[in-house]
């Protein structure tokens, strides 16, 4: 199968690596000129505009898109428009809000996927589990690449109409504010209880067969391996927030009680605050770990 890629950062280019490594081909595009460069460099066929990337695509266009969520999809949409019909499919990889994507699935003439995304840049030797909304014959077309860029047939599904991809990623990523959440208050106890503990080994300990063992607890052990158990320059300063508050509007609409996921966003927002928190600075390195986000530091 032949694929564009649009948007090479670094989920983009993980996404175009692990199709070509499955033997696909990949056509590229990234308004970063040194991005196309590096992605021709592993093999794919590079493109220097959207007009080109569809031109090399041909009939029956499959098009990725890994692109910031927000007006940058519509810009893009809105460029690719006068080159897609009806049997083409366009797969938005990024974290779109829902509403969002039912409104451009409705508007775009080609069938139109939301893929929730989650693995962070582990995911180029893992996979990445998918979480697709649209058309069935669009995700039953897309299976090949699908397979390719999740862990494999297993990580990945639809799961539903258009919205319902990027619905079930958002409420995946207040579950993860909470977990996030949970660990960091854990392990502010340890740090400030009664004992003087290797908090390494305390997670280590707990990843060996613990009922709370998980890859977020094993990416605390990593944190506290690398920076310490007292996570050294760390600041309390947790970055994001966007999915969590969309979960916890969503379920206010609904009338779903979440006050686990609202108090993690709650902390997330109150960490801009400056009283130094050390599950809000576990949180803060949690997130340099699934995600390689930018670790904020104390000066």
């Amino acid at each position: 199968m032949q694929l564009g890629v649009v948007g090479l950062g670094r989920m983009g280019r993980i996404v175009a690596e692990r199709v070509m490594d499955a033997g696909h081909d990949v056509v590229a595009f990234d308004v970063d000129e040194t991005a196309v460069a590096a992605a021709a460099d592993a093999g794919a066929t590079p493109a220097a505009s959207l007009a080109a990337l569809a031109d090399e695509l041909g009939e029956d266009k499959r098009i990725w898109l890994m692109v910031p969520a927000g007006d940058i999809v519509d810009a893009t949409l809105s460029e690719l428009e006068p080159h897609l019909t009806s049997d083409d499919v366009v797969v938005d990889g990024g974290n779109s809000h829902f509403e969002d994507s039912v409104r451009r699935a409705e508007s775009t003439p080609a069938a139109y996927l939301d893929c929730g995304t989650s693995g962070g840049p582990a995911g180029a030797d893992l996979g990445f589990s998918l979480m697709v909304g649209g058309p069935e014959w669009a995700y039953e077309e897309l299976t090949p690449v699908f397979d390719a860029v999740a862990t494999g047939p297993d990580g990945h599904d639809r799961m539903g109409p258009a919205g319902s991809g990027h619905y079930v990623k958002m409420v995946h990523n207040g579950v993860e504010y909470a977990l996030m959440q949970t660990y960091g208050e854990g392990f502010d106890l340890l740090a400030n209880g009664r004992y003087d503990l290797d908090l390494e080994a305390v997670a280590r300990t707990w990843n060996n067969g613990a009922v709370i063992r998980s890859w977020l607890l094993e990416l605390c052990e990593e944190a506290f391996r690398e920076e310490g158990s007292d996570l050294g320059t760390v600041a309390d300063r947790i970055e994001g927030g966007s999915t969590g508050t969309w979960t916890v509007q969503e379920a206010l609409e609904q009338e779903v009680a979440m006050p686990l996921v609202y108090a993690a966003l709650a902390e997330r927002f109150g960490s801009r605050a400056d009283d130094g928190r050390f599950s809000r600075r576990l949180a803060n390195r949690l997130r340099y770990g699934f995600g390689r986000h930018e670790v904020v530091r104390e000066e």
